[in-house]
């Protein structure tokens, strides 16, 4: 797998030969001007809740890539009403094969609205196929919840806020390593706004404290995970 960082919560995994983008929030962070969403190409925009700061570029790169959009119940037709029908629906707990593989909707705690509407609840997901097992809690507190993964799937990469205020912060997301049982995990949702400002060395040495392994990724940065 290969995984590209586009700031804040927005990234793309690349694996069995689909690219998959996650929460577009590109556009409107002044951290990632570099970055020309024309340029994203993908084939699945998988969306964790509603909230601006995941969808703001939702609508155009779906429009231009015709990208399978997939989501909670009430995002589709939040779709609909934008002119985008090529997508799949989930709710938290249910699992659907696709061609990258088998794609599971896990708990968040958070909420999930765009601009004061509903559109459905949090959550994040589970991706697994013959390359590796993936994990994007998306905006979540930490809960006791994750604990339940690991009787399901073998993890070996997870991406987890770290950046506090409206999610866990670092210190809860070594927490949540362990309730996964993954030492490797992603840093997102952090630095992008003033209260998910972060000390990025600090959590770095925290996790390393700890035995395991952060990354804090640069924006446009890519790795190959496994």
């Amino acid at each position: 797998m290969k995984f590209t960082y586009y700031g804040h919560s927005c990234f793309l995994l690349e694996t069995q030969g689909k690219s998959i983008l996650f929460d577009p929030f590109i556009s409107p962070n002044e951290l990632a001007n570099s970055v020309d969403i024309n340029g994203i190409d993908c084939d699945y925009i998988l969306v964790s809740h509603g909230h601006q700061d995941h969808i703001e570029d939702l609508v155009p790169i779906a429009k231009r890539t015709q990208a399978k959009v997939i989501g909670s119940w009430e995002l589709g037709f939040y779709l609909e009403e934008n002119g985008i029908s090529n997508y799949h629906t989930m709710n938290c707990g249910g699992a659907y094969s696709f061609d990258f593989g088998e794609l599971y909707m896990t708990t968040a705690v958070h909420s999930s609205s765009y601009k004061g509407r509903y559109l459905g609840v949090a959550a994040g997901f589970v991706i697994s196929n013959n390359e590796s097992c993936f994990y994007y809690s998306g905006d979540t507190a930490l809960t006791m919840d994750m604990q339940l993964l690991v009787q399901r799937f073998d993890i070996q990469t997870a991406a987890l806020p770290i950046g506090g205020n409206y999610t866990m912060d670092y210190i809860d997301a070594e927490v949540a390593s362990t309730f996964i049982q993954c030492d490797k995990i992603i840093g997102v949702h952090h630095s992008t706004f003033p209260p998910i400002a972060i000390n990025k060395e600090d959590a770095v040495k925290y996790f390393n404290s700890k035995g395991k392994e952060l990354k804090i990724l640069q924006i446009e940065e890519q790795i190959e995970i496994q």
